[in-house]
Parts: C-alpha cells; structure tokens; sequence
C-alpha cells in the first residue's frame, strides 16, 4: 500500500493507483469530464487538478498522476483552484451550449469565459474533446471506428475521412462514456443512425416481438463468444425477460411437484 495525505488526512491507497483515486479515498470529489473507470487516463479536461507539496512544489493533473509514499496532495490549494477555473473557462469558451460544462463552471463560481465564445459554426458544440469515445472504442471494443483528426482549434473526433466506418459495430459505447451528449445516435426502423459518424448500422429483430432492438454485428460477436446462449440473446430484454421469469416459474413447480411425490408415505 501507498501512504500518503489529502488536504491533512492520511490515506492509504494500492499500488500503481493514480492520486484522482487517492482523492476520492479521502472523501474529497474533484470533477472530472475525460476520466471514465476501466479506460486509460488521458488527463485532457484538466479539472481534476492538484497541488503536490514537496522539494519542488508541483501542479498536476490527479487522474494521470500516480500516488506516491509520502505525498501532501492539496485539492484546495490557491493554485490548484486556479487551474481548475481556468480549465472551466476554456471549456465554457468551446462548448457554451453544454449543461454539464455550464454546470460544473457555476459550481466552481466561473460564470464567464474570457477567451469570448466560438464562431458562429461552432455555436452548438458540444465535443470537448476528452477523448472518452475514441478510447472506449480502442481499448474496451476494440473497434478502432473513431479517432482524432487535425490539430490545434481545428481537432476533432470522428470516422476516417469522416464517411462511414466499416469497422463501427453500433454498440453505442461511445454517446455512453460521452460527459455531453455531443454524440447522436438513432434507432429508426431496422437501422441504427450513427448521425455524429456518418455511419448506419443494420439491427437484428426480436424472433418473439418483430422489434429491432441489436445492431448486427454486435448480435454476431455476441453469438461468436457466448454461442450456448445464443437463443436466448436473440430476445429483445422484455421478451427475455418474459422467457426468463417464465421458465423460472416452470422450474419451481417442477421442483414443488418432486417435493411432494418424495414426502409422498
């Protein structure tokens, strides 16, 4: 274990754990937008910053900076608290129109940016670029559909040469991990629309009910992987539902028919 102190308090964290979860041990939340349990740290947002008191007295990012023996972590130090409020108002400059970053700017008292507001094209920007889509779909997927294009103000996220990727299965990973809904995604008819990657994926019908529910190539992987239970994935969740309670309550008055045969003189 790694001993060390947030804001005074001794806390005790495993080895190889990062000072964001150290923090967080300590009973002190610090927001984050590009850190997402399971994926890589990216350390892109720049609002989980801290201050590390030492020789060298340092400010760092606290998801992609690990714990260390001995370390006086300060969520609350001046500079800290600095850093995390100009991070907001960067944000607030690129994506106004986002409720979360909005959110986390007034709890933080930053109720304007300095670096003005996007031009008029990039008005409803939502993408903060935290990364979160193009790494759930590399490590935890391991599609590769998504990945960064460009640099400096023109960086952004998307499918190569931005046309309909092949590689995308449809599994909808990344408008999950995305902190502000700047990915669009559709389900309309026997298709899943993938507005933000230009990309359309079939869905596969429910044998039971007729409604298209699971993007084919997931239904296929799925299938690959786990073939026992490939009748079964087959359902829509409220039919498997259904079958599930049904054969459990077929199971039961099996075993209740059994019970009494055997107490039977």
């Amino acid at each position: 274990m790694v001993n060390l102190t947030v804001n005074g308090r001794s806390v005790s964290v495993p080895e190889g754990a990062s000072l964001l979860q150290a923090v967080e041990a300590a009973g002190v939340t610090l927001p984050t937008l590009c850190y997402y349990p399971g994926l890589a740290p990216y350390g892109a947002c720049r609002l989980c910053m801290v201050a590390v008191a030492g020789p060298r007295r340092a400010l760092v990012a606290a998801c992609v900076h690990p714990a260390e023996e001995g370390q006086a972590v300060e969520t609350d130090a001046p500079e800290a608290v600095a850093a995390r409020r100009l991070a907001l108002e960067f944000l607030l400059s690129r994506c106004p129109q986002s409720e979360v970053i909005r959110g986390l700017a007034a709890r933080a008292g930053v109720t304007a940016s300095r670096f003005g507001e996007p031009p008029p094209e990039k008005a409803d920007e939502l993408c903060m670029l935290c990364g979160l889509c193009v790494r759930v779909c590399r490590e935890a997927i391991g599609a590769a559909a998504l990945a960064f294009i460009g640099r400096g103000a023109g960086r952004r996220v998307g499918t190569p040469f931005e046309m309909h990727s092949d590689a995308c299965i449809g599994c909808a990973a990344c408008a999950e991990v995305c902190p502000t809904g700047a990915i669009r995604i559709e389900d309309r008819g026997g298709q899943r629309i993938l507005h933000t990657w230009h990309t359309t994926v079939a869905l596969t019908p429910c044998p039971a009910c007729g409604r298209f529910f699971a993007p084919q190539p997931v239904a296929a992987l799925a299938d690959a992987i786990v073939p026992e239970v490939a009748a079964l994935r087959a359902l829509c969740p409220e039919c498997r539902a259904r079958q599930t309670a049904r054969q459990w309550v077929e199971q039961a008055g099996s075993r209740a028919v059994r019970s009494v045969s055997l107490d039977q003189p």
